[in-house]
This record gives C-alpha cells, structure tokens and sequence, in this order.
C-alpha cells in the first residue's frame, strides 16, 4: 500500500509561481513512476506531468518550459509551477503507480486547489 499526501497548492496571480509537493509513504520502494494530473471545472482530469523512477520525464505540451517536474528522493516528488496562467487552475493531484501482484496499481493524492488570478 501507497499512501499520498500533497502540499503547496493555494492562490496566486498569473505569471507568478508555484511549488507543489507530494509526499508517500508505504511500499515506495514499488513505486515505479511519480506523476502530477490536474482537472479543472467540467473538465476531465488530464495528464502534467511525469517523472520514472529511471529519471524519464513527460509533460503535457500546455505546459512545456514552465512547469518542472523533480524528485527530491525515493518518496517525495515536486512540481514546480511558473509563469502560471489562468487556465492552469485546477485541482492538482499526484500519482503513484507500482507494480502489483496482478499488474500496475495506481493511488492518488487527494488533491491540492491551485487559483490563478488574472
């Protein structure tokens, strides 16, 4: 079992800056990828931004060059937030997903509020 615990969401006016941070405890040592997901209003939750245990990383293309996804050790994974815009505001949410017995297990944070203000 993974548990997920994130910090660092809150209010901020567009252009400026944020850092999320997702804590896990649990069988980290599973955990084979560290993601962040976000989903605003009437929206569906979509992908950030990921990062392997190997160091691979993803983004989404709508936030390429400002956001920055890191790892600060086995169990805690950040994402920097920069030159945030109005349509960033969302609930953010991090991801782990392990390997299982039967396959992936994927276990979410409860969510951090992230408000951009124009």
């Amino acid at each position: 079992q993974v548990q997920l615990v994130e910090s660092g969401g809150g209010l901020v006016q567009a252009g400026g800056s944020l850092r999320l941070s997702c804590s896990a405890s649990g069988s980290i040592f599973s955990i084979n990828t560290m993601g962040w997901y976000r989903q605003a209003p009437g929206k569906q939750r979509e992908l950030v931004a990921t990062i392997t245990s190997g160091g691979t990383i993803t983004y989404a293309d709508s936030v390429k060059d400002r956001f920055t996804i890191s790892r600060d050790n086995a169990n805690t994974w950040n994402l920097q937030m920069n030159s945030l815009k109005s349509d960033d505001t969302a609930v953010y949410y991090c991801k782990a997903r392990r390997l299982g017995t039967w396959g992936p297990v994927d276990t979410w944070g409860q969510g951090t509020l992230v408000t951009v203000s124009s």
